[in-house]
C-alpha cells in the first residue's frame, strides 16, 4: 500500500490502533477509528465486532491497518477465516506509509463529558 493508494481509495479503511498512537502519528483522513487491542493488550472482541458492523457489511470489502502490521495479520486472520469478513490487511501497516511519505491528519481525542 502507498500513499497514492490511500489516498484513491474507495475501500474503507479500519485502523485498529490505540487513541494514545492516533494522537501521536495522526490517521488516514476518513478511516475509521476502532480500536482492537487496547493499551495493555487486552481486547474485547464483542464490543470491536459491534462496532465494526456498524461501518461495513460482512461481504463489504475494507482493509485494517496498525502500526507495523503485526496487530492487523492477527485481526485479518480471525476476521476472514474464521469469522468470513472481505477483509484486506494493510501490510507494513503505518510505518511504510510514513516511509513513503505519507501525511495524516491530525487527531483530536472527543472532549470528555
Amino acid at each position: 500500500v502507498t500513499p497514492t493508494v490511500i489516498e484513491n481509495n474507495t475501500m474503507k479503511i479500519i485502523d485498529v490502533r490505540t487513541e494514545g498512537e492516533w494522537i501521536q502519528t495522526g490517521v488516514i483522513k476518513d478511516a475509521y477509528l476502532i480500536t482492537f487491542f487496547n493499551e495493555q493488550y487486552g481486547y474485547d472482541v464483542e464490543e470491536f465486532l459491534t462496532a465494526l458492523n456498524k461501518v461495513v457489511k460482512k461481504d463489504e470489502k475494507f482493509a485494517i491497518i496498525c502500526n507495523s502490521g503485526s496487530r492487523t495479520k492477527l485481526i485479518s486472520n480471525f476476521l476472514g477465516n474464521k469469522l468470513g469478513y472481505n477483509v484486506v490487511n494493510f501490510d507494513g501497516g503505518m510505518v511504510k506509509l510514513f516511509a513513503e511519505g505519507f501525511q495524516p491528519e491530525f487527531y483530536a481525542p472527543p472532549a470528555k463529558k
